[in-house]
């Protein structure tokens, strides 16, 4: 094991110092086992947060890789071993992350972290066989989360098609408030009024929390101006969505049939959700043992043997004819490619899969605006744990959300009897600047906070803010007073 900056002879002292400052500054110790696609999100995402992240790994290279771009230590081997996990220190680490790409591997490293007293242990489960029957044995196997990367995508893919008009949907509140994103069409009721009449305008209570235009990301205020084109990350309670889109006037068209190109796993949970919602499911897979799989697994759905990335085929399949169509093949280019080809034909929704996430600002040149990403989806659900498990002054992150492209994030918090700004009118208090105060949940109650509303003691208050802020504690984001 080698140090970014120190030789092996080194490595235990400099173990030891990252340690102790990482307990002295509020950062936690991380052992990530498989530097995979997971993995490898996981280590920038947290190492950009200052963590002090260890990387286990059976190939030299990509260690090699992660080492000389992040300032992570790393450990080659056998991350299930006992040996290995003693190197890497496991023994005092805050949490464990097992993202190989064997499901017994993961859990087996868990236990194995849990016996040498890792506080915390996550595993990437993704046998759907596994993944049911381990709930009833997570407090034996030491785990304290469960990742499923494809049937977290189908869950995502699932909600979007409920509402089509969103991009993208984010829930908070056990459900009850959601953030969700939309593009400010040309025509809409919103375009040229400022944020402080929109109520007038939607007669629903909403907050817009974020707004992309063009490269540009803002964090508005009341005298902010809407323009058509705009992209816009709205909070609303989940009961007045479907008024939303009725006031602004979007289209309503409920989804009745929906086209899955690829038949892999995140195809099986998307083509299960629909059927038992009632959507007519039309699959097309290319591996005909795939195929007689589906079949037996999916009697109501129509499994198609044949490319789907063959125009002829999707053109006989009724493309054009069909509400929505997903695109799960295991080629980021062939998703793209269909989806371009299903935007061409006017279809009324399109959903992409892709793995490769370095290159989003340009698919929105070609019109890919609603892409899921499984690597994103699942790193994003263990960032949001690890927040979570930051609680220096006992305001711990409940949820974590990443918008706009990772770069704003919607964090919700639980307010303790501790923060000095309890019972405090909002108009008497200053907020740091690009934050917002987005809504506030009051035994259930929502309330879309106002100059004249308080804080009090148990709400759960949802906060946005540009993502480099690095908001670990609700009281972080006021001024502080004279």
């Amino acid at each position: 094991m080698k140090n970014k900056r120190k030789g092996t002879a080194g490595c235990n002292a400099a173990f030891k110092l990252r340690t102790g400052l990482c307990a002295w500054m509020g950062f936690m110790k991380i052992v990530i086992v498989g530097d995979g696609k997971v993995g490898s999100a996981l280590t920038e995402q947290l190492s950009k947060e200052n963590h002090d992240v260890v990387v286990i790994d059976s190939n030299k290279m990509v260690l090699q890789e992660a080492q000389q771009a992040l300032d992570v230590n790393v450990v080659h081997g056998n991350g299930a071993s006992l040996k290995i996990q003693k190197l890497a220190n496991v023994d005092t680490s805050d949490l464990l992350i097992a993202a190989t790409s064997a499901d017994e591997i993961n859990l087996l490293c868990c236990i194995v972290a849990r016996k040498l007293g890792c506080r915390h242990t996550i595993a990437r489960v993704r046998n759907p066989e596994y993944y049911g029957q381990l709930y009833l044995l997570k407090e034996e196997l030491g785990l304290n989360m469960m990742i499923n990367p494809e049937r977290s995508t189908a869950n995502e893919i699932f909600r979007l098609l409920q509402f089509p008009s969103f991009l993208k949907r984010d829930s908070f509140a056990k459900g009850r408030v959601e953030i969700v994103e939309l593009v400010l069409q040309q025509d809409s009721p919103l375009a040229g009024i400022k944020l402080s009449e929109l109520y007038r305008a939607v007669k629903v209570k909403v907050l817009v929390c974020a707004v992309e235009r063009g490269k540009e990301v803002v964090i508005p205020d009341g005298n902010f101006v809407l323009c058509p084109g705009d992209k816009l990350s709205v909070t609303a309670s989940s009961g007045d969505l479907a008024r939303l889109i009725r006031n602004l006037g979007l289209a309503q068209r409920k989804i009745r049939d929906v086209m899955i190109i690829g038949g892999s796993r995140i195809a099986f949970y998307l083509a299960e959700d629909l059927i038992a919602s009632g959507v007519n499911v039309k699959l097309i897979e290319i591996d005909e043992k795939r195929c007689t799989a589906l079949a037996d697994m999916l009697p109501k759905a129509t499994i198609i043997h044949a490319d789907g990335s063959d125009r002829y085929v999707l053109d006989s399949e009724g493309l054009s004819q069909t509400d929505a169509v997903v695109t799960l093949t295991d080629i980021d280019e062939e998703n793209l490619i269909i989806s371009m080809y299903a935007n061409f034909l006017g279809t009324y929704k399109v959903i992409t899969k892709i793995n490769r996430t370095e290159f989003t600002e340009v698919l929105k040149t070609k019109g890919i605006d609603c892409v899921v990403s499984p690597k994103d989806l699942c790193c994003n659900d263990i960032v949001r744990y690890v927040r979570a498990m930051e609680n220096r002054k006992g305001e711990a992150v409940l949820t974590l959300h990443r918008i706009v492209e990772d770069r704003v994030e919607a964090l919700e918090f639980r307010a303790n009897k501790q923060l000095p700004q309890l019972g405090k009118r909002l108009s008497q208090l200053t907020l740091k600047p690009h934050i917002l105060l987005a809504c506030i949940n009051r035994n259930g109650r929502l309330i879309i906070p106002k100059g004249s509303d308080t804080i009090e003691r148990d709400d759960i208050v949802i906060v946005v803010a540009e993502a480099d802020k690095l908001i670990n504690d609700l009281s972080e984001i006021f001024v502080e007073e004279a």
